[in-house]
């Protein structure tokens, strides 16, 4: 199928939904997806280039914050980034494009050893991490920028946010925040690659 609508040239942005089913290699079929229709940003060619500051897709979550903080000037270049997650479309391409933003990025995950320091020193905290609240709000300091991008029944973020309301520098809500803007780029992009089609 996925074949089929790589060849296909009404179709400019394919998405797979995932989790596949177990019987189905989920990798497999991400990197199926044409590099041109990779609207989503997850294949390895496309994150392999974005890497390298090439022409790719960006990953449609983290590629949304990006837009964000760019829409509020907030400044990266020298700032200290901490990226609390590190999955292949999230955490992981994340600290990619913020140190293409000439930020200095630390990746941090659910395992890092005395997290709550790397999160004290930190201008710029990403929450990624996949844990309702596993990122406490006095970890974080004053005036720091915090972008969560965990969404949990409740409306809960992977960051106590209510204590920071008052501190950070600027804070995207859970939810309304990042995933308004996930879907936001995945529609740019897919227009973006229509575009690029027709010349």
């Amino acid at each position: 199928e996925i074949e089929q609508l790589n060849h296909n040239p009404d179709v400019h942005g394919i998405l797979l939904q995932h989790p596949v089913p177990s019987h189905i290699d989920e990798r497999a079929c991400f990197d199926m997806i044409a590099l041109g229709k990779d609207v989503d940003g997850v294949t390895c060619l496309g994150f392999g280039r974005m890497a390298m500051g090439e022409q790719a897709y960006g990953c449609a979550t983290p590629q949304g914050i990006m837009r964000l903080l760019q829409h509020y000037d907030i400044a990266l270049e020298g700032k200290h980034a901490v990226v609390v997650g590190r999955s292949p479309i999230l955490g992981k391409p994340m600290a990619m494009m913020l140190l293409e933003a000439n930020a200095t990025v630390t990746i941090c995950h659910s395992r890092t050893r005395a997290l709550e320091s790397h999160i004290r020193q930190a201008d710029v905290v990403v929450g990624a991490v996949g844990r309702p609240e596993f990122i406490r709000a006095e970890w974080i300091k004053d005036a720091a920028v915090v972008v969560d991008a965990g969404y949990h029944p409740g409306g809960l973020g992977d960051i106590e946010l209510s204590p920071l309301a008052e501190r950070a520098s600027a804070i995207t809500p859970v939810p309304g925040g990042v995933g308004p803007m996930t879907i936001n780029t995945l529609i740019q992009q897919t227009v973006e690659s229509g575009e690029r089609a027709l010349g």
